[in-house]
């Protein structure tokens, strides 16, 4: 079983928008019991709460389902229990290594580090923006199934 953590700030926006997006991936594809999907935070300011409205909406405007999701906060232990840490922006590595100690087993990642145009994904809680973080994370994701059919 392949086990893959997306990280963001707050974990209401981004990260859980990629954790719903690829479970429905791998649930298109046949591939969800090879797969055990979660997210978290880097900080603290959202633990406990739900999506984003902006993220549920965009979500449900694709027909996603992100059902009961309650933020909360990445720890040491996830960096031993997932095989991928992804990352929405490059100050989300920074946090995640502040927490979790270095990347020693080259499990972090950014999650447009799979796409043909590496860039933070700007997050939707400061633009406003969430089709255009939709999009970035949806580009991601196809890149990190490529990526993962060529690994496996």
């Amino acid at each position: 079983m392949i086990k893959v953590l997306f990280v963001c700030l707050g974990n209401i926006c981004r990260s859980p928008m990629a954790e719903y997006v690829f479970k429905d991936m791998l649930k298109k594809s046949g591939e969800e019991e090879n797969f055990y999907v979660d997210s978290a935070a880097t900080s603290t300011e959202e633990i406990g709460n739900s999506v984003h409205y902006g993220t549920r909406n965009k979500l449900k405007q694709m027909n996603i389902e992100c059902g009961n999701h309650k933020a909360r906060r990445i720890t040491k232990q996830d960096y031993e229990k997932f095989d991928y840490i992804i990352a929405m922006e490059e100050r989300n590595i920074i946090d995640i290594e502040r927490i979790v100690g270095k990347d020693i087993k080259g499990k972090i990642y950014k999650l447009l580090d799979f796409s043909d145009y590496p860039r933070d994904i700007a997050d939707p809680w400061y633009t406003g923006n969430f089709d255009k973080t939709y999009d970035d994370i949806v580009q991601g994701l196809n890149g990190f199934m490529k990526y993962l059919n060529k690994a496996n």
